[in-house]
């Protein structure tokens, strides 16, 4: 078998690639036929790649080593060979010889890049300096019956490295997130800072007795954000069902029922479009606080935001693309109709329906028919505020229009305490001080009633029961949702949600 056959690219027409897969089924055979079992039942591994390369001392007495992993290239040389373990950590190198390994050696001229073995043998540094395992014994753990797309690379004498046909197709990485995954290394690693990152936001949370709590997906009236909603049928009980698009008006609940503090990491989903920060299918970290307001709320979304980036990059600057974002307290706090006049040099503030959208169109801005002033307005700052905000700012006061779950502002008529953190271009969060007068509470939701029978689709519909539970009482509140994959999004460098999200939402493959 040649180096040749071992460096498969994923650029092959069709036709090679079935060749290439008869070949793997008829090693299949072979190494049946040899009474070797390519699928067994377990192996006792007990190191890692990394942590063996990193605890090796040339001087240290001799360690012997159980590893399993997937091959990921292969040298052969006669009676000896080379081939590179990848385990969860990362790789190392393998060094097999015939007189020690005997038939088995000659059954692994029958294995492939992409099979994954266990190698049992003591740990060595090589002539040209690299660490290595000298292997005693050789199992075969997992046949791969189809060529992984490795990459060739090429490091010249001063050890720059040069890569050739990576698996960089960015449909098939996403289709074939496992494929993915097994070849590209840093993508792994995006995935093992998310958890970590998740992680962190909840001891966070833990730590200030905030309770975690589970809420229903599948909900008989959805709420809690405009967005339209996925709808399913319960067949037991005959009834229309949505999934959630949000977790407030449970959690709000809560709240009513004597709680200080709950939060919920969660998979929501909004039949919306989708782009690089949207997908259907999305995680949220909604949190509510009782006896506290928005002012308190904007100091706890720096000091958590700030803590768990150190958490996971150890400091508080991250590079995305061209731009350095520093997340270090305090950020900008600036109202939404200030920071629209400073890059439009157009006053909002008061301004009915009507002039709203002559003023879209001075702007050319094109608006929906259907839409009412609040959706305007958030036309007009989505268009020419929001992509300029690059830097951690927090966009305050927003107008009533806007916000049907949000307590009038104090001092302001016709705004409320709201607040979304704008970075690099995107919110991140939005937070209130959450309105508990049901009387209100119900007037607004009668408005958006109003905006859905006008066409807006993503007006919010009146929950009786949500409002009964307001009418029993519900403290003063300040509640908060962060999206847990732009954050991830933020803290990881990576431009699309697809690159945070193991399996993002595809087309059927065909269409």
């Amino acid at each position: 078998m040649t180096d040749e056959k071992k460096t498969e690219s994923i650029e092959r027409e069709p036709e090679d690639l079935n060749v290439l897969m008869l070949r793997r089924r008829e090693e299949l055979e072979q190494l049946m036929k040899l009474g070797i079992n390519p699928y067994p039942y377990e192996f006792a591994r007990d190191a890692f790649s990394v942590q063996i390369i990193e605890q090796f001392h040339d001087d240290a007495p001799q360690r012997t080593v159980a590893i399993a992993g997937r091959i990921m290239s292969i040298r052969r040389m006669g009676k000896a060979s080379f081939c590179h373990i990848q385990d969860s950590q990362g790789r190392i190198q393998a060094y097999l010889k015939r007189d020690d390994l005997g038939t088995v050696y000659d059954a692994f001229k029958l294995m492939d890049i992409g099979d994954i073995v266990g190698l049992k043998g003591f740990v060595f540094r090589t002539k040209m300096g690299e660490v290595s395992i000298h292997a005693s014994e050789l199992i075969l753990l997992s046949k791969s019956l189809r060529p992984l797309p490795i990459a060739k690379e090429k490091i010249d004498e001063q050890g720059n490295k040069t890569v050739y046909d990576p698996f960089s197709d960015k449909e098939l990485r996403y289709r074939q997130r496992y494929l993915d995954l097994a070849v590209n290394q840093n993508v792994r690693q995006v995935f093992v800072q998310r958890a970590k990152m998740i992680s962190a936001l909840r001891r966070f949370l833990d730590e200030r007795g905030y309770l975690e709590v589970e809420t229903p997906v599948l909900q008989p009236i959805y709420g809690g954000a405009s967005a339209r909603p996925f709808i399913t049928h319960h067949n037991a009980l005959d009834v229309k069902l949505y999934m959630r698009i949000a977790d407030e008006l449970y959690l709000k609940r809560l709240i009513v029922g004597g709680y200080d503090g709950v939060y919920e990491i969660s998979k929501d989903f909004r039949n919306e479009g989708m782009d690089r920060t949207h997908n259907p299918e999305f995680t949220m970290m909604e949190l509510y606080v009782a006896y506290k307001d928005y002012r308190w709320m904007m100091n706890l979304v720096e000091e958590l935001v700030s803590t768990v980036a150190m958490a996971i990059n150890g400091t508080m600057t991250v590079k995305l693309g061209d731009h350095e974002i520093n997340f270090t307290p305090p950020w900008k706090r600036i109202t939404m109709f200030d920071a629209i006049k400073e890059k439009t040099g157009k006053e909002l503030r008061g301004k009915t329906e009507v002039e709203l959208r002559t003023i879209s169109k001075e702007l050319h801005i094109e608006v929906d028919p259907k839409i009412g002033a609040g959706g305007i307005i958030d036309e007009i700052f989505g268009e020419k505020v929001e992509p300029h905000l690059i830097q951690p700012t927090f966009i305050t006061d927003y107008p009533l229009e806007m916000s049907p779950l949000a307590k009038k502002h104090r001092v302001e008529p016709g705004l409320v305490e709201r607040f979304e953190a704008i970075v690099n271009g995107k919110e991140l969060c939005n937070a209130f001080s959450e309105l508990n007068d049901p009387l209100d509470q119900r007037s607004r939701f009668e408005e958006q009633m109003r905006l859905l029978d006008r066409g807006d689709e993503e007006a919010q519909v009146l929950d009786e029961d949500f409002l009964r539970a307001l009418e029993y009482g519900m403290p003063p509140t300040t509640g908060l949702g962060i999206g847990i994959d732009r954050l991830t999004m933020l803290l990881t460098n990576q431009d699309s949600i697809r690159d945070v999200i193991f399996f993002p939402q595809m087309k059927s493959e065909g269409r």
